[in-house]
């Protein structure tokens, strides 16, 4: 099931997305919220007709760095051995359409496409065995990078969390098995990004086990699961596109912050 969060006239939902054909895509609004039993309305609006906003609000964005071994070679960093997690907060996410605001302090914006993990229920500690009981589905993330930031500060937490530097969407896909999905991005219609999930260094069973030991996930967290090589450089007026097989494409455009 596809689930999308949205706003319709004033009114924010969620809904599945029916449908196959772009320009024929309806919603099924869902009584409820996607993290406990809901049920599907009846009642359908056609896609073109709504705003879709980030398909979560979450508590935090947990992402894990250098995930993908040519990624971290092409930056002249080693390979992790264990995963390497940093934060972006909430206040950085923004949804499908939203603009990724150029920010004042940085001259050197990145793209970094990702798969994104989000979390269906609470948890602590979860074992290997039972990551798939937790998580909720799959959506595209974008990890925009203030990349000469990044490297003059030894914390990340303005680099990689300013406000609109986490575009999610367009909705999250729970029925998809994860482990060798096609990551691609474009800017401007040109790609820039292609790997492979299976390329991951540290697939998400050791993510998921690795952070949960140390604090608890909510219903609605997101877990980005690191960048394919190929990441660069965005500058004012460009359109970003993340595609991953099996969910969709997320699209952003590039504007000078006002």
């Amino acid at each position: 099931m596809r689930i999308a969060r949205f706003s319709i006239d004033g009114n924010v939902a969620f809904g599945a997305v029916e449908g196959d054909k772009p320009d024929e895509l309806v919603l099924d609004i869902i009584k409820g919220i996607p993290f406990a039993d809901f049920e599907l309305s009846g009642t359908k609006v056609p896609l073109s007709k709504v705003r879709l906003l980030p398909p979560v609000l979450p508590n935090k964005v947990v992402a894990y760095g250098r995930n993908y071994a040519e990624h971290a070679r092409e930056l002249g960093n080693e390979v992790p051995d264990a995963p390497f997690a940093f934060f972006k907060p909430s206040t950085s996410v923004i949804g499908p359409g939203d603009e990724i605001q150029y920010p004042s302090f940085s001259e050197e914006l990145h793209h970094e496409a990702e798969l994104a993990v989000v979390i269906g229920r609470m948890c602590r500690e979860v074992p290997r065995e039972r990551v798939k009981d937790v998580i909720l589905g799959y959506t595209c993330a974008n990890d925009i990078t203030a990349r000469d930031v990044q490297k003059r500060e030894k914390q990340w937490a303005r680099a990689k969390g300013f406000d609109t530097s986490c575009p999610l969407g367009p909705w999250v896909e729970t029925d998809l098995d994860p482990s060798d999905l096609v990551v691609q991005l474009t800017v401007n219609g040109q790609q820039r990004q292609l790997g492979r999930t299976s390329e991951m260094i540290h697939p998400i069973e050791d993510l998921i086990v690795n952070i949960s030991e140390a604090m608890t996930l909510l219903p609605g967290d997101v877990i980005l699961t690191g960048t394919p090589a190929g990441v660069g450089p965005l500058t004012v007026g460009d359109e970003v596109a993340v595609t991953i097989e099996g969910i969709g494409t997320l699209t952003n455009k590039v504007v000078k912050r006002g």
